[in-house]
């Protein structure tokens, strides 16, 4: 057995040999797997092998694209079968709120360059003549997609990795994992130690026994998945006989189920309510194709719709039922990418549609592990999307929720309910009284909008209007039992209650509690020069300015955003997106000199921040402190400390929202005494509470970007628009070269934002397909209603021939095209006058 690697993956299923398949590929040889019983023993082998192309997410789609057209080259390349029946994928609709879902993937599959066929009930039959059509709106089929078999995907992947020079040691299992002085890994196993300078976890259902090797909570608790094979169908063993054409894979989400032909017979999965957990301590030493008791009780009402939608399901006899273990993360995305506070550790786990994500995971890995940056953006599966809160108890309520809705819809303004309210501020209560609509993120509550007292949803409007085991569209019952919020890819019931929010903004002032920002301070003799190297935008040199900084990746795209504030003496405040306080404090902290020269104080829960904004907010805190609040003392893009009332906060005069207004960065103790006095010195100014939804279509009329939408590692920062942020001629810092050079070649995209015309109950939201004389240009990143303009505006990415002011182009937005007109950026105030008032 060697005793030294570059690198070693553990886990011989198919994600483990795909990653080391694709680091072989990258050209490191000298990578070593390790598997504790056979390849495929774990979830892989049970795998019904399906390869849906199907994805709401941007990250996800790009990786499940990539692995479809993969194993067929790899096929090509090893010679051997890996067993990929292109029989193509259907997906019927059966209410209009799925169709509308369907729309809306459309649009971000042509985004991706993924071919989708809309069919009618008609056209389903001649494709799947077992397939009772009643009831159907259409459907959309996938012409690349259909199933695979993976045993022999992963011996293909085996043989690939072996070809290029990798080694596998299979029946070897990892007893422990330290980390050398010099940082490099030291794996022990029962057949001796190996030394590597990378480690890859892609260890599936043992994720949790691995991450506790080196102190890690990986977020990743399996569930109990079950899926039935039935004897042979005289029907399709004729359609075998007559070499007609297989019927390809058939999903009814609108009954949670998929079906496809299997020797003959039937194979049906269906995603039900009340499917537990397993394996939350791992599965046991000697585990090995390893299947649970089947439970058919809990799959009855899927059965039922089975058999109605295929008769033919139920005129023969079950064969088997497999139950076994899929991984599962709270979202139900996988984990791929860099293991938090770790130095080269990776996870490459929670994959709930391994099969599918395999190729694509393990490429994209390799690259971030090879040339140390991934070539697409992987934010929607990033290991550091989620934090400490994700304990066991949070990953069993949230795991299995994720399990039961993998076929409902997926709604751009869902918010699930599992395991909340988990992280609340002390505001919270308060604003919950004043008829806050929550949200969350990163594990913290918060208010999305504000339902008027006694406001409930009309029962007309509740359900998707057809009798379907998917028929969910709400959020849950209040306490007192009323339904406030309808979800919706279209404007919902919210949608004029947000516009008032905005208005009072606008005319008045309100208040937003945004303490879920990521929050550090940075110190120490080396942290104006350490921030200097590391960020694009300057430093101020005057103690009390605010910069907005970007840290970009060597390729010059954006990784992450910090405003930053010196708030003491050689002490600096950095404030990120909320979403992303484990991804950006780990980047800092893994860029950070080791000489003691600079310290990070990771510090969000010791700080709540209430936004103030309105043309009136100067008048609210002029009742409350003693500090000048004038433009000549406390100019925009400033901050101080200063009295609130009773308590204190450091004020910075910046927002989200393009009025005039101070964020208050207070000690969190103290939140309830300063919102109080804001809301009584507020109240003959107007004052009232605003939500995320209001603050996000304020942003939008000022074309503000966010990460991962325009700002991404798969644009540089010049064609996200951010050539005031960044400045080449300060010195060295992180992606400046590649800048300097991607200024003399020019963009390839172009950050534009739309007018879109016709519009009148869906605006833009994001991944629409944007179109110049019928050719495809671009992307929409983002997209809303400005209230305050009185237009449906998107932001995008297009093509730079599309980029012109006045340029007429066409985006489609849940399946119907409308004209859209390249705009000026920041419609609303283009002056920013509104930010800089005096008083």
């Amino acid at each position: 057995m060697k005793d030294k690697a570059r690198a070693v993956v553990i886990g011989g299923g198919v994600v483990g040999v795909s990653t080391l398949y694709h680091l072989a590929r990258k050209g490191w040889s000298d990578v070593v797997l390790i598997e504790r019983k056979e390849l495929t023993s774990g979830s892989t082998w049970h795998a019904a092998g399906l390869l849906p192309l199907f994805n709401m997410s941007y990250s996800v789609g790009q990786i499940h694209r990539y692995s479809v057209k993969f194993y067929q080259e790899l096929q090509e390349e090893t010679g051997m079968n890996v067993g990929f029946s292109q029989v193509t994928n259907i997906r019927l609709a059966r209410t209009k709120d799925r169709w509308d879902e369907y729309m809306y993937y459309a649009g971000v599959a042509e985004t991706l360059g993924i071919p989708v066929n809309i069919l009618t009930p008609g056209q389903v039959k001649e494709i799947w003549p077992l397939c009772e059509t009643d009831g159907l709106l259409g459907a959309i089929q996938h012409p690349d997609d259909g199933y695979i078999q993976p045993a022999d995907l992963t011996q293909a992947l085996a043989k690939g990795a072996r070809d290029r020079g990798a080694t596998i040691y299979r029946n070897t299992t990892v007893t422990a994992i330290e980390q050398t002085a010099d940082g490099k890994w030291l794996v022990k196993t029962d057949k001796g130690d190996i030394e590597a300078e990378h480690i890859v976890s892609a260890t599936g259902n043992f994720a949790r026994k691995t991450g506790e090797m080196v102190g890690l909570n990986v977020p990743v608790i399996p569930v109990e998945h079950q899926y039935i094979v039935t004897e042979p169908h005289p029907a399709i063993v004729e359609r075998r006989k007559q070499g007609l054409p297989e019927m390809g894979v058939l999903r009814e989400s609108d009954s949670s189920w998929y079906m496809r032909e299997e020797n003959g017979g039937l194979l049906l999965g269906p995603y039900e309510h009340g499917a537990p957990v397993c394996y939350v301590d791992g599965p046991s030493d000697d585990s090995e194709y390893e299947l649970f008791q089947e439970e058919l009780e809990r799959l009855m009402p899927h059965i039922e719709t089975a058999i109605a939608r295929v008769p033919a399901f139920g005129e023969v006899g079950i064969k088997k039922v497999y139950n076994g273990a899929i991984a599962y993360t709270p979202d139900g995305s996988p984990i791929i990418g860099p293991a938090p506070g770790l130095k080269n550790f990776w996870l490459n786990e929670g994959h709930s549609f391994g099969v599918t994500a395999a190729g694509g995971a393990g490429w994209q890995l390799a690259e971030w592990i090879v040339d140390g940056e991934p070539t697409i953006d992987m934010m929607g599966v990033d290991p550091r999307r989620f934090g400490p809160y994700a304990t066991e108890g949070y990953l069993k309520a949230k795991n299995e929720e994720a399990y039961a809705n993998v076929f409902t819809m997926h709604y751009p303004d869902e918010e699930r309910a599992a395991a909340r309210p988990l992280k609340t501020t002390p505001v919270y209560s308060r604003l919950k009284q004043m008829g806050a609509v929550f949200g969350s993120v990163y594990g913290w509550e918060r208010a999305n909008w504000f339902a008027p007292e006694g406001y409930e949803v009309p029962a007309a409007e509740l359900g998707v209007g057809a009798d379907v085991l998917t028929n969910h569209n709400h959020a849950p019952a209040l306490d007192d039992g009323r339904i406030v919020e309808r979800w919706s890819f279209r404007r919902s019931n919210y949608f004029d209650h947000v516009g008032a929010e905005v208005k009072n903004v606008h005319e008045n002032v309100g208040v937003l509690d945004m303490s879920a920002f990521a929050k550090m301070e940075v110190s120490g003799p080396g942290a104006r020069a350490w921030l200097e190297s590391i960020l694009a935008n300057r430093i101020p040199k005057k103690r009390g300015r605010i910069a907005l900084t970007h840290l970009l990746t060597k390729t010059g795209g954006v990784k992450s955003e910090f405003t930053v504030y010196e708030w003491k003496p050689g002490r600096f405040y950095l404030v990120s997106a909320g979403a992303y306080e484990a991804h950006d404090h780990d980047v800092l902290a893994k860029l950070a000199p080791t000489d003691g020269s600079v310290v990070l104080q990771p510090i969000t829960q010791m700080y709540g921040v209430l936004v103030l904004a309105g043309p009136r907010s100067r008048d609210v805190l002029k009742r409350l402190t003693r500090t000048s609040l004038s433009n000549a003392d406390f100019p925009w893009l400033s901050g101080k400390e200063i009295a609130v009332g009773t308590g204190t906060a450091h004020a910075l005069r910046v927002n989200f929202v393009g009025e005039l207004g101070w964020e208050l960065h207070h000690p969190i103790e103290q939140q309830n005494a300063i919102f109080d006095a804001l809301m009584e010195a507020g109240a003959e100014f107007g004052i009232k509470p605003f939500g995320i939804r209001a603050m996000t279509a304020m942003a939008i009329e000022k074309s503000y970007r966010l990460i991962p939408r325009e700002l991404s590692i798969e644009y540089s920062a010049w064609e996200s628009g951010l050539d005031r942020f960044v400045h080449p001629g300060k010195g060295e810092f992180i992606g400046r070269d590649a800048l300097v050079k991607l200024k003399e070649t020019g963009p390839n995209w172009n950050f534009v934002t739309l007018e879109v015309h016709g519009v009148t109950d869906s605006d833009a939201r994001g991944n629409e397909a944007i179109h110049k004389d019928g050719r495809l240009v671009g992307r929409a990143t983002h997209g809303g209603y400005g209230w305050r303009i009185g237009k449906s505006i998107a932001l995008a990415m297009v093509k730079p021939e599309a980029a012109a002011e006045g340029t007429e182009l066409e985006i489609t937005i849940l399946g119907k095209p409308h004209k859209a007109t390249v705009i000026a950026e920041s419609p609303f105030d283009p002056e920013n006058a509104a930010l800089r008032t005096d008083g």
